[in-house]
């Protein structure tokens, strides 16, 4: 590795004095991103645009100098993190929305534009881009395809990989591609554009994008289902999904997740075992008729109460609510118990098997002693059951490990994923061999043909050889065995 010093000259030659820093202050900003992890790169650098890139990464590549890729730093899995150091890339400064086409339903935005911007100039024309994470206002275009993101109306309308047609893209020698033409389909060859979606920077940058957009809906109808059990919750939605409605959105969260954002957004909804969020959209006679076919299905399943508007406001305050379900966790409880994004969360599984997964989540957390808090976008069978510890009990994350192993574990033998749409990271590398055990080989062999020198954010999706235990590496060992990667 080079000295930092030689670092700074070479990086501030290929952009400018004032976009690269090796600052500790600096750096120790760019140690974190949301997850529970640390890692302090070398250098930090601010490019704003593809050739600056290109040259950046063939510097490192000749120099064997690891390069992370880095947008909001909104994941929770450590993607964005100086693993083994070097330098991060930060593309928020390429923040372009290049082109909106309306008449062919596409836009190209550079990766450092934000989600909830770009819908706000797209609502413009009465267009959207459907993805809706948690994190839709800090979150960057480039991250969500880095990690296939998606969010509360995926049972509707997919995850980002199905609005991506075109990547501009970076390589690990520094050489520029297309990966494909800026049509709304192509039939030529292997699709270098979906494996790119979901590869977490460890085959290139993405500088450029082009997504294929949608029209807005115009109308609304939501339901709040309440329930007197969690998987009585399950049931309903299978039976939802299997009578040919297809909801905009359908959530559901547990009476920790309920109580703590009654508390924080003051919704004052029911504290129940298990409450459905359920929104259709479309015209207002199908989406009535929908509503009052969901309404009538939860109410057969055991539903306590059903609740249904079409009120904007009422929408929009509900919809508020569910994305703040994760801050409003750490109110709930003194401040040492804290919500672990990261352990055990964003599974999949069948949506037949929902009503399994919820009961499991539930028989784990009794027989561990450990709070769950579950919610999740249950209608694409994907739940986020978040473990609550004392975070200053070394005893609590080993509880926090064997939970989360267990919920994998159980997740795949119900045909399921450990991974929904939050990506892998370091966190749950160690866990990806549970679910593709005969599929690394093959993973590792498409990197190196990508990038034979591994410097594309290494340490991330199991690929490298890394510590078995990644929280006592990067996480707990900061509380007790003083080493903290930061210092």
């Amino acid at each position: 590795m080079l000295s930092k010093e030689k670092l700074l000259e070479t990086l501030s030659a290929i952009t400018a004095p004032d976009r690269v820093s090796i600052d500790s202050a600096e750096l120790y900003c760019y140690s974190y991103d949301a997850s529970v992890h640390m890692c302090k790169p070398d250098a930090v650098v601010w490019p704003e645009n593809t050739e600056e890139i290109s040259r950046i990464v063939k510097f490192a590549n000749e120099d064997r100098i690891p390069v992370i890729p880095r947008g909001a730093a909104t994941g929770d899995m450590g993607g964005a993190l100086a693993i083994q150091g070097g330098i991060i890339v930060d593309l928020t400064r390429m923040s372009k929305i290049k082109e909106v086409r309306i008449e062919d339903l596409q836009v190209t935005v550079e990766p450092g534009v934000v989600f909830a911007q770009l819908n706000q100039e797209l609502s413009k024309y009465g267009f959207f881009f459907p993805p809706d994470p948690g994190s839709g206002d800090a979150c960057t275009i480039g991250g969500m395809v880095a990690c296939n993101a998606s969010g509360l109306h995926a049972v509707k309308y997919g995850v980002t990989r199905d609005y991506v047609l075109s990547l501009e893209v970076v390589l690990a020698d520094g050489r520029i591609i297309r990966t494909g033409p800026k049509v709304l389909k192509t039939a030529t060859g292997y699709d270098l554009t979906r494996l790119f979606v979901g590869s977490e920077g460890t085959l290139g940058i993405i500088t450029e994008i082009t997504l294929r957009i949608r029209p807005l809906p115009r109308h609304f109808a939501t339901a709040v289902a309440t329930f007197d059990d969690l998987v009585k919750a399950g049931k309903a939605v299978s039976r939802i999904m299997e009578s040919g409605i297809v909801p905009a959105a359908l959530e559901i969260m547990d009476k920790l997740r309920i109580q703590a954002v009654n508390r924080v957004m003051n919704l004052a909804l029911p504290e129940a075992e298990g409450t459905l969020l359920i929104e259709v959209d479309g015209h207002p006679d199908a989406i009535n008729e929908e509503i009052n076919s969901i309404s009538k299905i939860c109410r057969e399943e055991g539903a306590v109460s059903v609740v249904c508007s079409d009120d904007p406001k009422e929408r929009e305050k509900l919809w508020a609510g569910r994305k703040a379900a994760y801050a409003a966790l750490i109110r709930l409880y003194k401040p040492q118990i804290r919500p672990v994004q990261a352990l055990g969360n964003d599974i999949v599984v069948p949506i037949s098997k929902v009503p399994s997964m919820l009961k499991s989540i539930q028989d784990i957390s009794r027989k561990h002693e450990i709070l769950i808090a579950t919610m999740g976008h249950i209608g694409d069978g994907n739940l986020h059951p978040t473990v609550m510890i004392d975070v200053t009990r070394k005893e609590d994350w080993e509880k926090a490990k064997a939970v989360a192993t267990e919920i994998y574990r159980t997740a795949i033998e119900l045909g399921g994923s450990i991974a929904g749409e939050h990506a892998i990271g370091i966190t749950r590398a160690p866990f990806i061999e549970l679910e593709h055990a005969d599929l690394i080989e093959l993973w590792k062999r498409i990197k190196q043909a990508f990038d034979p020198n591994n410097i594309m954010n290494p340490g991330k999706i199991g690929l490298d050889t890394i510590p078995k235990d990644p929280l006592i590496f990067l996480a707990y060992a900061k509380y007790f065995e003083g080493k903290n990667k930061v210092a």
